[in-house]
C-alpha cells in the first residue's frame, strides 16, 4: 500500500474509516468510553456503502450480532474497551471455535473492573491474546500512532479472513481521542491489498466444513448459500 493521502482525524475515527475502506459491511456494538466514537463514526459511514451498524442492548449482544454477520460471509467488526472485552469473552471464544473472521478494536483504558474510563493504559494485551477459556491464542495487533489506527485495522481484516479467526487491534484512550495528521493509504491501495476469504467453489454436496490442507486454513462458506 504505497499510495498515501493525508488526513486530520482521531484514532477512533481512523479505525472506523479503515474498516469501511477494508470492506467491513457490518458493525455490532455498544457504547463504552473511550471507544464510543468508533461506533458513532462507522454508523455514519456504513449506510452509504450498503452496510449496517447496530447498537445492541449490551456488549454481549453486540459481539453476538457481529459473529452472526461473520458467519453470513460479510466482513464484520466490533469495538469496545477493557470491561467490554470481559463481557464479550464467551462469544469471542465461540468465534474462535467456529473459525469466524471478526475484527475486535479495543481502545484500552486504565485499571481492572470499571477502572478509569477517561485515563490511558495498555494493560489488555494478555486479555486480547486469550480472552476466553480454552487453549488458543488470538492474533493481536497494536497501534502505536494515529496512522496505525488505520493501517492495523486494514491488516486485521485481511488476517481474520486468511486465518479464519477473531483478530484484535489494540489502541488506547490517548490515541483514540487524539486529533492529528496521519499519512494513510488511499482507498484504491487498500482495495488492491484485500485478501478475500477462501471459499469452497465445488458441489455443495461435496462440501466439508473446516476441511483444510497442510498449508491452508479451513474454508467456512457463508450461510444461506446452499452449503451445510
Amino acid at each position: 500500500m504505497s499510495a498515501t493521502r493525508e488526513i486530520i482525524s482521531t484514532g477512533n475515527d481512523l479505525a472506523a474509516i479503515a474498516a469501511v475502506d477494508a470492506g467491513c459491511r457490518f458493525f455490532g456494538g455498544y457504547p463504552i468510553t473511550p471507544s464510543s466514537e468508533v461506533m458513532h463514526t462507522i454508523s455514519d459511514l456504513l449506510p452509504a456503502v450498503g452496510g449496517t451498524a447496530i447498537q445492541m442492548e449490551d456488549e454481549i449482544a453486540g459481539v453476538a450480532a457481529a459473529v452472526g454477520a461473520g458467519m453470513s460471509g460479510v466482513r464484520t467488526m466490533t469495538a469496545t474497551s477493557g470491561p467490554g472485552i470481559s463481557l464479550k469473552a464467551e462469544n469471542l471464544g465461540l468465534a474462535q471455535m467456529a473459525e469466524v473472521p471478526l475484527v475486535v478494536v479495543n481502545v484500552m483504558r486504565g485499571g481492572p473492573s470499571t477502572g478509569l474510563p477517561t485515563r490511558v493504559s495498555q494493560g489488555d494485551v494478555r486479555q486480547a491474546k486469550n480472552p476466553s477459556h480454552g487453549d488458543y491464542r488470538s492474533i493481536t495487533l497494536c497501534a502505536g500512532n494515529l496512522a496505525e489506527c488505520y493501517t492495523e485495522v486494514v491488516r486485521a481484516f485481511n488476517l481474520a479472513d486468511r486465518f479464519m479467526q477473531p483478530v484484535f487491534v489494540l489502541t488506547d484512550e490517548t490515541i483514540g481521542h487524539m486529533h492529528g495528521k496521519a499519512d494513510i493509504p488511499t482507498v484504491e491501495a487498500v482495495k488492491e491489498g484485500i485478501v478475500p476469504r477462501k471459499k469452497f467453489e465445488g458441489d455443495p454436496e461435496e462440501y466439508l466444513p473446516y476441511e483444510c490442507g497442510p498449508d491452508e486454513p479451513a474454508t467456512l462458506n457463508p450461510m444461506f448459500e446452499g452449503y451445510r
